[in-house]
């Protein structure tokens, strides 16, 4: 895989950084479709258990995206 990119995205009015590898990045932007990819960040990070990082829980949600797809 790729080097990590990072980008900064506000979550509860609080700016964050995430690094992912560019390929994550994608298939989220894809799953995001008409919205947002912030909402779309936002959401899967109400949705974490506390103790999953964020980068963690949008890899493993991408991961979740590509299993009902194939």
């Amino acid at each position: 895989m790729s080097d990590l990119v990072k980008r900064s995205v506000s979550l509860s009015g609080h700016r964050t950084s995430i690094a992912l590898e560019p390929e994550f990045w994608a298939v989220l932007e894809e799953m995001a479709g008409l919205r947002s990819l912030a909402s779309l960040i936002g959401e899967i990070d109400a949705r974490r258990p506390p103790e999953r990082p964020l980068a963690s829980a949008l890899r493993v949600a991408v991961l979740a995206y590509a299993r009902r797809a194939g």
